[in-house]
């Protein structure tokens, strides 16, 4: 049963604030990771009020309002920014995938949580930010908009759906990659284990796309901490593999390490930017990595 992304922890959200999401592809005009904040003026669209919020500027606030309600509230616009950001959120059923030891959390789970933060970067930054739900049999799309009201449209879709079936085919996804910009950043998150996604973001980086991948794995795959006997059962193809949990560790760790590194070097070669995500660690740890100073994430 699908359920809301679950809320973004306090210290998360703390660190959130010193993350800027940025292009890396330098275009001579104001972009994701440029503006400072909102612009007023001429060509803006008027979108929403809100209460005021510590560490608004005085010069947001509705000083008309103020004046018939006594209450502080923020006037919201939304603009066009020349650059948008499309999450792209696997949603086959690979991604249903959890630990034993935390049944209620699968990479699913930690993708919708993911998708929560980066909205958060995007509207610290005034930036409009769109997704793409990419399951079966259905794919939900909304493009790019600013705003609260974006952030919470985005968290009632992902409310919304379950992590289930196949990656979707070209003749689906065709459509679809066609409607990104050729200014657009792009944000890939997915378990990285099907051929479809992986084509998919070669061929949008390809086409002038700037693209950025997590992957999302569990702390099983990471550590194989399996005893005694087992049937490992691949969630979209059905096939099984029935064996001894310590014989197969070893073979297990040296080959999955092998396709992680050839993973490394095929988005390396597609000039793809990339972090690792074991959903036992820290919310925003890839986003650090993409977009924050290096260093260690507190846990």
């Amino acid at each position: 049963m699908a359920r809301a992304p679950i809320p973004i922890p306090p210290e998360v959200r703390g660190r959130l604030k010193r993350l800027t999401l940025s292009a890396r592809r330098a275009s001579g005009e104001r972009g994701i990771g440029m503006h400072a904040s909102r612009s007023r003026g001429a060509g803006l669209e008027f979108a929403q009020y809100r209460a005021y919020e510590p560490g608004d500027e005085p010069r947001q606030i509705d000083w008309k309002l103020y004046a018939r309600s006594d209450k502080f509230f923020v006037r919201e616009s939304e603009r066009e920014s020349p650059v948008a950001l499309w999450m792209l959120i696997d949603a086959s059923a690979s991604m249903a995938q959890a630990d034993r030891a935390t049944p209620d959390w699968s990479r699913f789970d930690a993708a919708k949580a993911l998708a929560a933060c980066i909205a958060e970067l995007a509207m610290q930054q005034d930036d409009r930010f769109g997704w793409i739900v990419l399951g079966e049999p259905a794919v939900t799309l909304a493009d790019p908009r600013g705003g609260r009201r974006q952030r919470d449209r985005l968290l009632v879709d992902l409310a919304r759906v379950d992590a289930a079936g196949s990656f979707p085919g070209e003749a689906t996804l065709t459509p679809l990659w066609e409607r990104i910009g050729a200014r657009d950043l792009v944000l890939f998150l997915s378990d990285c284990f099907d051929e479809a996604g992986l084509a998919l973001i070669e061929r949008l980086a390809r086409a002038g796309r700037e693209v950025l991948a997590i992957q999302l794995l569990t702390v099983e795959e990471r550590e194989f901490p399996f005893d005694g006997g087992y049937r490992f059962r691949d969630p979209e193809s059905g096939a099984e593999l029935v064996g001894d949990g310590p014989a197969l560790r070893a073979a297990f760790l040296r080959r999955f390490a092998a396709a992680q590194a050839a993973l490394d070097a095929r988005l390396d070669a597609a000039g793809i930017r990339h972090a690792r995500y074991v959903i036992d660690e820290p919310l925003d740890r890839p986003l650090q990595a993409l977009f924050g100073r290096a260093g260690p994430v507190g846990a």
